[in-house]
């Protein structure tokens, strides 16, 4: 069964493109067929795996707006196992265009329903909002992993996005589930940052990732070479923590490892 994933947080640079990006290419890595579905108009999981946005022609937008055919949308990444459906700017627009659709938070839904059979995971990176999109992206998902920087007002925010979540479960999608909270952006030297994961974690509990994601150099360069982190430095402290945090999400949804790495 596929399971679908959606990244969300209204505030921005969190980690929900990093994430989307080396979370999707771990599962490629351990042979699971995955589809990163870029929900973001700025269209950075495009360009970060080594597509030019300027030069898509359809995207998630023509599949939501115009109801174009989801499997015509979606590219083969350099990554064996991943595949993607782009972005692009006109994304923008595609909220107000879709006021007046009917079943308008279930249009992602209704086109990632077409190809949900070709894979084993589809990850969606959400737009930095509460906006449409990321209703719809919510909507269509099973589950929703929730990156939180370990920063100063790291939780600001936070209760509005799980207050949205429990509105979606009550109206649009009553089996959508929280997968996890992902602490990003951690820094070992740092007690700001071992205070977030202390507060987050007794806050949380159970809903906390073991798995916590550094701050990480071959992180932050390999979207400019097009690249997921495995791809670009397999041995960093980056890389390896999306490979940990794969193998957790794959233990907890009862999945093994198909391919060592």
């Amino acid at each position: 069964m596929t399971k679908i994933i959606a990244i969300a947080n209204q505030k921005g640079g969190v980690g929900k493109t990093t994430t989307a990006i080396n979370l999707a290419a771990s599962l490629a890595a351990f042979e699971y067929k995955t589809l990163v579905v870029d929900a973001d108009p700025q269209a950075n999981s495009t360009s970060g795996l080594g597509i030019d946005p300027a030069e898509v022609q359809n995207s998630i937008y023509e599949c939501m707006v115009d109801e174009a055919k989801p499997g015509e949308t979606i590219l083969e990444t350099e990554i064996n196992y991943l595949h993607l459906m782009p972005s692009h700017i006109d994304l923008v627009g595609a909220e107000i265009e879709m006021v007046n659709i009917s079943n308008r938070e279930e249009r992602m839904r209704a086109a990632l329903g077409q190809v949900q059979a070709d894979y084993d995971f589809i990850i969606i990176d959400c737009s930095p909002s509460l906006g449409l999109i990321t209703i719809n992206a919510l909507t269509a998902a099973h589950s929703v992993i929730i990156p939180v920087q370990c920063e100063y007002f790291a939780l600001e925010g936070l209760g509005k996005l799980l207050n949205t979540i429990k509105i979606i479960q009550s109206r649009l999608n009553p089996e959508l589930e929280i997968e996890g909270i992902l602490l990003t952006m951690y820094d070992v030297r740092l007690r700001l940052s071992n205070q977030v994961v202390e507060d987050v974690q007794t806050h949380f509990k159970n809903m906390v990732f073991d798995t916590l994601i550094p701050r990480n150099i071959k992180l932050s360069e390999a979207p400019s070479f097009g690249i997921p982190a495995i791809a670009h430095d397999a041995e960093s402290k980056g890389a390896l923590s999306y490979l940990n945090l794969a193998k957790e999400i794959l233990t907890k949804n009862g999945l093994g490892e198909k391919a060592a790495v």
